[in-house]
């Protein structure tokens, strides 16, 4: 039950239906007996187990549950064999392959040949043995066969009983691990939609085919009416409802209303914006997961919920030009806690611009971390700045600085008051302390919302994210022939003084979050400079992550088919399937669109 004092810790916990996908170790070896395949039955299986070790030890689910590797009963030599493990994956709900071998072993014959999910070969580079042989032989299979799979060769060769797993073959086996359990989490669950199409907003025309075809999840849709019903009709948790009203007034800080007097609303229906924006979180999120209590209630079927692992609001205009907007509720989903305590983030779009979400869905399933979404609003050049606050650009703005801010709707935990190694930080949920959800709560203010915009009122929360967070903005675009598109910006978190800030943000709207962001550019293409990386965005919206989790991002984009487009990932830590080379391995950009087309959705 909800506790208004303070902030307790919520365990990790699957809160949606179908258990947590789990990473299957292929240790596969040459099968020939009678001296060959006994000499290395214990270094393959123990290669297994050691990676199967390492990648329980360094992952967790975005949920925080601990991540579980199933190793094949038994090395893998041929196709009976390799028939066994499948089945043994199948019924442990592996979604994600990984062979691991230190010698030559049948290619074709032992290779994964489920074409639903993401695979992996770690070949052994070793002398006494030719993994690495074996490795180029499977590869050559996969790439034939149209089944693309991930290659790992270590950069340096090892002695045979090495039992030590490099640094550059660790950071391909995390990788991949990360981005096969995003695919894998996806998969059966649901996109709701809470509305439809908000202002013309492309990104909220949902593309089911999209999210069907490539996820392989379903694309739910309620009408905002259901809101309405479930006020009306009390289809929410009372109890909870009082103590997270106690918990707002006590940790939810009112800020001065900024509208002109005469379309302020009074402190009546400013409580009353209070009562429904709080119904509107707990009715959004019984939405996507379901409610037990509500069952109890005497909701048996609203009780359900949609499994949505992410979702959208509509809001504008047809539901804010009447009642609250989703500010609150979006913002409150979207953070790292709330009257419960500190808990898993949800994914929630404001406008329901699903491409957006989604994108916001990708970051968290990488991260599990809280999610930030922004309107891309400005580029200040240094001259713009100059001229309107009389203050010179330097440091990491020196070039100029992207204004990111939207009404309301971001997680609280982009504040930055979550301090890591000193630092300004936005931490995985399971690392959250009472003492940071109450710093991002005090650095947040929470404004009336702006009449103009909505006139049926709500609140709008207001901060400015502390300066030198790394950061990765993205977002997933649709373009007409050629499908799904991604485009990434890794780059910094900047602050400027107080006097700078004021003015800047006032020429907006002051009531609203603010992040101010420096992309790293490159001098060239669409990251020539600042300019050009606004120039370039393909849509009014961006997905914020913190930490630079590009190359995720891109092994992600491989893995369900869509092309990346543009980004600023150093070329060395691109990490794609081997088969991508073919496509042209001098332009990997070309040969990425080239792949994506030719191989196409996995679930299409």
């Amino acid at each position: 039950m909800a506790d208004a004092r303070g902030f307790k810790m919520n365990p990790p916990q699957n809160r949606l239906i179908g258990s947590m996908p789990k990473i299957g170790i292929r240790p596969t070896i040459d099968g020939r007996r009678r001296g060959v395949r006994e000499s290395l039955e214990d270094q393959t299986m123990g290669m297994a187990k050691n990676v199967a070790r390492f990648l329980s030890e360094n992952l967790r689910h975005p949920n925080g549950l601990p991540v579980e590797c199933v190793i094949a009963d038994q090395c893998i030599g041929g196709a009976a064999e390799a028939a066994m493990a499948a089945e043994k994956f199948s019924k442990e709900n592996v979604g994600l392959s990984l062979t691991v071998t230190p010698c030559w072993c049948y290619g074709s014959e032992t290779m994964d040949m489920d074409p639903l999910i993401p695979k992996a070969i770690w070949g052994f580079n070793g002398t006494e043995r030719p993994g690495a042989v074996y490795l180029a032989a499977v590869a050559a299979a996969h790439t034939q066969k149209g089944l693309p799979a991930f290659t790992i060769y270590g950069r340096d060769v090892q002695d045979a009983g090495d039992a030590t797993i490099p640094a550059d073959v660790q950071e391909k086996l995390l990788r991949f691990a990360r981005a096969g359990l995003a695919v894998a989490r996806m998969r059966g669950k649901s996109y709701l939609s809470m509305g439809s199409v908000s202002m013309g907003i492309a990104g909220s025309i949902v593309q089911q085919p999209f999210i069907e075809q490539y996820l392989g999840m379903r694309a739910e849709s309620v009408d905002m009416t259901e809101f309405v019903r479930r006020f009306e009709e009390g289809i929410y948790d009372p109890e909870e409802f009082k103590a997270a009203m106690a918990w707002v007034k006590e940790r939810c800080h009112e800020g001065e209303d900024h509208n002109a007097p005469e379309t302020q609303r009074t402190r009546q229906q400013k409580d009353t914006d209070w009562e429904l924006s709080v119904k509107m979180a707990m009715i959004a999120r019984d939405m996507m997961i379901g409610n037990p209590r509500l069952a109890e209630l005497g909701f048996g079927e609203e009780a359900m919920g949609h499994n949505a692992i992410a979702s959208g609001f509509q809001g504008q205009r047809q539901w804010t030009d009447h009642f609250p907007n989703g500010d609150f509720m979006e913002a409150i989903l979207n953070s790292s806690f709330d009257w419960n305590g500190i808990r898993q983030p949800y994914v929630v779009a404001t406008e329901n611009d699903a491409l957006n979400g989604i994108s916001m869905l990708f970051g968290h399933l990488l991260t599990g971390r809280a999610q930030i979404f922004s309107d891309v609003r400005t580029y200040w050049s240094p001259e713009a700045v100059k001229r309107v606050t009389g203050y010179e650009l330097t440091g990491d703005a020196a070039g100029g600085f992207l204004h990111l801010i939207n009404s309301g709707s971001t997680a609280l935990d982009a504040t930055g008051q979550q301090m890591f190694d000193g630092k300004p930080a936005m931490k995985q949920w399971w690392d959250v302390t009472a003492e940071d959800a109450k710093a991002c709560l005090d650095a947040t203010t929470w404004f009336p919302g702006n009449t103009g915009y909505f006139r049926g009122g709500g609140w709008s929360s207001h901060f400015r994210s502390r300066g030198g967070m790394p950061v990765t903005m993205s977002r997933l675009n649709w373009v007409a022939g050629l499908g799904p598109a991604l485009q990434i910006a890794e780059g910094v978190v900047v602050e400027l003084p107080e006097s700078v800030f004021e003015t800047l943000n006032a020429r907006t709207d002051p009531t609203w979050p603010t992040t101010w962001f420096v992309p790293r550019t490159t001098g060239e293409g669409p990251f020539r400079d600042v300019y050009s990386v606004m120039n370039n965005w393909g849509a009014n919206h961006g997905a914020i992550s913190y930490g630079y989790i590009g190359a995720d991002l891109i092994t992600l984009a491989s893995m369900l088919r869509i092309p990346v487009y543009m980004h600023n990932v150093p070329e060395e830590q691109v990490y794609r399937p081997s088969a991508w080379t073919a496509f042209g391995a001098q332009d990997p950009m070309g040969a990425d669109f080239r792949a994506c087309a030719s191989y196409g959705p996995i679930y299409g």
